[in-house]
């Protein structure tokens, strides 16, 4: 499959005023009403399009993403596009830069079923694919054999269904999720994870997962702009002799893992967006791969390091 039909575009960084992302405020109106990131979701998903990328990817914590997405895809009536959700975070932040909480996390049957069906009052049939958000190996999930009946009945529909990962036990989370079973089928079939040049500890267990034949998304390829705003020299230097933004170097190490199914991009700008996607065309060589490896850090302190990220 070729890097475009690999790539994914999240709306976290725009579908909500304040997000964790660096590098996201400057890309940003100067107004961050309703009215100024639903035209700048329309402009970013109008340049996702016309770069042939088909895969688009929100939450229900996502502010108005699914609204807005919705909103797009009535107005512009592609065929073609797909497209996941998740549930299990709400958007509590009601549109403010400072409020004391954003977001809310619950894995339980009723805000499955709440966020179920929010999601399809607003995208209908157009979710292909429903995502726990942010699963972690001391979920309640695990236990709850009512959820997990309802979300092998949802698979059963035809709607695949999947979970995200976060934090230092990401590769735990992965291997306990696929082992889960309703009269005998996996409940889960695809997972979407955190991997980049920072963060790399979850790739064995996702390359497991992919050789079983389960769909592997990478989240949080640029390590919420981490690798951006502030690159280590090794990536900032790599960047130079390509002739290419940090970004695109570290974009182009994900495409380059054979397992990695999906690349998610979260850009906040048109220009955002074309500057990431210079990465789908790099070719790393070996010497370039060898300096990126020793950029990874422990889990716990990766972790640690993105949880002191101020939301603005």
């Amino acid at each position: 499959m070729n890097t475009v039909a690999r790539t994914a575009v999240g709306l976290a960084a725009i579908g909500r005023p304040a997000y964790i992302n660096l590098g996201r405020t400057e890309a940003l109106p100067a107004e961050r009403d309703v009215t100024a990131l639903r035209e700048r979701t329309f402009a970013v998903l109008d340049a996702v399009y016309a770069a042939g990328i088909r895969r688009v990817d929100a939450a229900r914590s996502y502010g108005r993403a699914e609204e807005f997405l919705a909103a797009w895809l009535a107005d512009r009536r592609p065929a073609d596009v797909v497209v996941s959700s998740k549930w299990g975070y709400a958007y509590v932040g009601d549109w403010r830069l400072d409020a004391d909480v954003h977001e809310v996390k619950e894995h339980s049957l009723p805000r499955f079923r709440e966020q179920w069906e929010q999601t399809r009052s607003l995208l209908g049939d157009a979710v292909s694919l429903y995502q726990v958000h942010s699963l972690t190996v001391d979920s309640p999930l695990f236990g709850d054999d009512a959820l997990l009946e309802e979300l092998a009945a949802l698979a059963d529909s035809g709607v695949r269904v999947g979970f995200s990962t976060s934090g230092p036990g990401q590769a735990d989370t992965v291997r306990r999720a696929f082992e889960l079973r309703v009269h005998g089928s996996p409940v889960f079939t695809a997972v979407q994870s955190t991997w980049n040049l920072l963060e790399q500890s979850a790739e064995p267990a996702l390359r497991e997962a992919h050789e079983e034949g389960a769909l592997v998304q990478v989240k949080e390829t640029l390590a919420n702009g981490r690798l951006v705003v502030d690159p280590p020299p090794e990536l900032a230097e790599l960047a130079l002799r390509h002739d290419v933004g940090s970004d695109a170097v570290a974009l182009a190490a994900v495409y380059a893992r054979p397992w990695a199914d999906v690349v998610l991009l979260g850009p906040a700008s048109p220009e955002q967006l074309w500057s990431n996607l210079a990465g789908a065309a790099l070719h790393l060589e070996v010497r370039d791969e060898e300096a990126l490896a020793a950029l990874a850090r422990s889990p716990e302190r990766y972790w640690a390091e993105r949880s002191e990220l101020a939301w603005q």
